[in-house]
């Protein structure tokens, strides 16, 4: 199948609007009709790389809203027409850390940013010269249909707004899981949150000294370092 999509060719540079083809889903795989995509800072930093994991071509994008177009063979999770969000942490429901309340870094399919599905170790994009296009996050969603692994895909109400849902596959996902799983806020709890970019260490620091007992961020900086016992976890 042919579809549009855009491709990062190299690092940093516009991305190109381009005719690809969509190969069918695998085994354990379901094909994508994408509604809404959003841009995350993760798609960003990665599309500016100039090493591994910055490989190109590529198709970025990992928060969006889609139809199931088809599914593989032995994919009873989800059926053509369903509405589901693509998700790049796996959930396969069956190792313990997935059917875990304290965790939910699959075990079968631990993460990493890779090029490849996740299962067959294989791409389903390439261009109209043959050439192979990367994946990105188990998702690629900057393309009108993409192929997801079925632990990367997760079914939701079709009755919720899709340009809105698309934020539930990091965005939303991860503020929430932060204060709920990592911090472990509960009803009744004190806490602070900031968007202070590169300023956001001192204040971490700040805040450890005042009192704070966990602290979470993003740490995009490679130059990176430890503050006392603050956490800094995605």
């Amino acid at each position: 199948m042919e579809f549009e999509a855009a491709v990062a060719r190299k690092p940093g540079e516009t991305l190109a609007i381009e005719e690809i083809i969509v190969a069918p889903p695998m085994s354990r795989e379901v094909r994508i009709r994408i509604l809404f995509t959003s841009l995350c800072h993760g798609d960003i930093t990665v599309w500016k790389m100039q090493e591994y994991p910055g490989i190109f071509p590529r198709i970025l994008g990992h928060e969006a809203t889609g139809v199931v177009e088809s599914v593989g063979k032995d994919v009873t999770e989800v059926t053509k027409g369903d509405t589901v969000i693509p998700i790049f942490l796996p959930d396969c429901g069956e190792c313990i850390d997935c059917k875990s309340n304290k965790s939910n870094c699959c075990t079968n399919f631990p993460f990493k940013v890779s090029p490849w599905m996740p299962r067959h170790e294989s791409t389903r994009f390439t261009d109209l010269n043959g050439e192979i296009i990367y994946h990105f996050m188990f998702v690629s969603s900057f393309s009108e249909y993409t192929v997801v692994d079925i632990s990367n895909v997760t079914k939701i109400y079709p009755q919720i707004p899709p340009d809105r849902a698309c934020l539930l596959s990091c965005g939303i996902s991860t503020g929430v899981g932060a204060a709920w799983r990592t911090a472990s806020v509960e009803p009744g709890s004190t806490v602070a949150i900031f968007g202070l970019g590169s300023v956001g260490l001192a204040v971490a620091e700040g805040a450890r000294v005042c009192g704070a007992t966990r602290i979470i961020g993003v740490d995009v900086n490679p130059e990176k370092f430890e503050i006392g016992n603050a956490l800094f976890a995605q």
